[in-house]
């Protein structure tokens, strides 16, 4: 019973990333869904695109169902997981991450929590308890949530638009935004140090 509770209950919260992720690209131009928004490179469309290889990874290769989409061999990882190339449009990328959903679901949907898996990328000593469904859920779930709240904040950047999903959005009252970021900068400003 609390095997179906948890289980439910993650891939539930996984499912809510997912869509928030895709929600930061509406409205965006090419430009501004590739570009480099911090100086490591990060973009919205290089997260959607690294959060589609790493469910295709750990709920495919891990527990031995590979893939059906193609994946350069993890030892070959370059980052090019991490940004689109000219070549690749949003809707490919889009597309990927959609069907990885299926693939993944249907990984989670077929087998127990405790379903053991490998992780050939993670240290040998790793103990087998953190390798299996439940583990790996929790793992990708928190890498999701991690990237989803990445996008979040280079979304703000971009033009304000915050929240986690459309129907929570609230429209922008930049006034209000200016007095309380002038607020808390005030603050900053005049802190004693201790």
């Amino acid at each position: 019973m609390i095997d179906d509770f948890a289980k439910d209950n993650l891939h539930e919260r996984l499912r809510r990333d997912r869509r928030a992720l895709l929600w930061k690209l509406d409205g965006l131009s090419e430009y501004d869904a590739r570009r480099p928004l911090t100086v490591t490179g990060t973009n919205l469309l290089g997260l959607v695109k690294h959060l589609a290889t790493a469910e295709a990874r750990y709920f495919g290769e891990v527990f031995d169902r590979p893939s059906p989409e193609p994946l350069p061999r993890w030892q070959d990882s370059d980052g090019s997981d991490l940004w689109a190339t000219e070549d690749e449009t949003r809707d490919q990328i889009i597309g990927f991450y959609r069907r990885t959903w299926e693939h993944s679901d249907a990984t989670i949907n077929e087998l127990p929590l405790d379903a053991p898996g490998h992780v050939p990328w993670w240290p040998e000593s790793t103990p087998a308890w953190h390798m299996n469904l439940f583990a790996i859920m929790v793992h990708v779930l928190a890498e999701s949530t991690r990237h989803a709240g990445h996008a979040d904040i280079l979304r703000e950047g971009l033009d304000g638009r915050t929240g986690l999903r459309p129907e929570h959005e609230e429209r922008i009252d930049e006034a209000a935004r200016a007095a309380y970021c002038a607020k808390i900068e005030q603050a900053a400003r005049t802190a004693r140090t201790h």
